[in-house]
């Protein structure tokens, strides 16, 4: 691998914090379609779903699976409006060109939306879509421009909101010292910062800033220096945190570790040691509730028997949750066009995901009034815990916390 690519892996497994991605043939070739046949006689809607897969980056095809179960089990439902979903998806393999591509089919097959989607590349897509008036509901938050294109409309507050929240409950859970462990990309530098706002903002002193190098794969030194004079490190190396956790168990430490979703994970729990594993009673911040939640229950019984679709991934989450809010705004409309679903989206308050998020709303009044970041309108996270191998609240009856006042407090000091 030379190092560009590595950069870029290292680049989407640090911002891959909410853990997933998507795909099925697009770029030079045609736009992949279920298979599904429906007895649905009303109109039908088509959308389109895009993410990396079968790449050397965060490559994973749960997204793919996760709109298409949606897909299955709204048609089974009703439909949209008594007509059936059509999900076409695409393979941005972790190359900007080739997500401006899927945009660009997006166009082609003239989707409504462009849903729940993953990519690096805003910057390459959303202009196309802005072109075309199409909507980019419920992205998984680790671009800058789906925070700040109008055509945006992100369901949770992304890597700003989550590491804010992230650090904030390491504190409250009695973090003193507190160490980050991230890769050395610019990426990576910027979720740090949020990570240290959240701590200092809840009282904490600031952080270690401490970076791995792109090409390492033994952690030791890594670890030694995390731990040293710390109470609490917080992993941010993505898929690849199973590196740090592997030398954190060997060097025997018993410092507490913690991260926000994706990064620790139930499966790494699992293979190192389940309910007796270092990770039991780790802080994980989260975007939403934990799957054992009842709100989540339709999305575990559509995903069931779907090996390739891991129910905690917060990336999976958002997809499922951004159809949610396609679903809501879409079911009101008289006719479902792309230019009427960002008119309703902009204009109405508190769509409903069952519980999965807060009732959103994108009007100018919610908007996170700092630069960059005015499409962000969900300034919320949960705190959640790995107890018995599985990520669930952090505390009985816990609900989401709200970091907006963190964050603007830095915006305007």
């Amino acid at each position: 691998m030379n190092d560009s690519r590595r950069r870029r892996t290292a680049a989407a497994s640090c911002l891959a914090v909410t853990g997933a991605l998507l795909a099925a043939g697009c770029g030079g070739e045609a736009a992949g379609t279920s298979k599904e046949t429906s007895s649905l006689k009303g109109t039908p809607v088509k959308v389109m779903v895009w993410a990396p897969e079968d790449t050397q980056g965060s490559a994973q095809p749960g997204v793919r699976h996760t709109a298409q179960a949606y897909e299955k089990w709204i048609n089974a439902n009703g439909g949209i409006k008594g007509g059936p979903l059509e999900v076409l998806t695409c393979n941005e393999k972790n190359d900007p060109d080739e997500a401006e591509k899927c945009a660009q089919q997006a166009v082609a097959e003239k989707v409504v939306a462009v849903v729940g989607s993953y990519s690096l590349a805003g910057d390459r897509y959303m202009p196309v879509l802005q072109k075309a008036g199409i909507p980019y509901i419920g992205g998984t938050g680790v671009s800058a421009a789906e925070f700040s294109n109008p055509l945006s409309f992100p369901v949770n507050g992304g890597t700003p909101t989550v590491f804010a929240a992230h650090g904030q409950q390491l504190v409250e859970q009695g973090c003193k010292k507190i160490s980050g462990v991230r890769y050395d990309v610019a990426a990576a530098a910027i979720v740090s910062k949020f990570l240290a706002l959240g701590v200092t903002a809840a009282g904490g002193a600031a952080p270690k800033d401490l970076k791995v190098p792109v090409t390492a794969t033994d952690l030791a030194p890594q670890v030694a220096a995390a731990t040293k004079g710390s109470d609490c490190v917080s992993v941010i190396l993505g898929t690849h945190s199973d590196l740090f956790v592997k030398a954190y168990v060997q060097s025997g430490s018993k410092t507490e570790l913690g991260s926000v979703v994706g990064n620790l994970t139930p499966e790494l729990a699992e293979t190192t040691g389940g309910g007796g594993s270092p990770l039991e009673g780790a802080s994980i911040t989260g975007y939403y509730p934990p799957t054992s939640d009842a709100a989540w229950k339709n999305f575990v019984e559509a995903a069931e028997g779907d090996k390739e679709i891991d129910t905690s991934n917060g990336a999976n989450g958002t997809t499922w949750v951004a159809f949610k809010v396609f679903t809501a705004a879409a079911q009101k409309l008289p006719t479902i066009t792309a230019k009427a679903l960002v008119e309703e989206l902009n204009t109405t308050s508190g769509i409903d995901t069952g519980g999965l998020t807060p009732p959103l709303t994108w009007n100018k009044s919610t908007a996170l009034p700092i630069e960059g970041m005015n499409r962000i309108h969900n300034t919320t996270a949960t705190e959640l815990t790995i107890r018995d191998g599985k990520i669930e609240w952090a505390k009985e009856g816990a609900t989401f916390v709200d970091v907006r006042k963190v964050l603007t407090a830095k915006s305007a000091g």
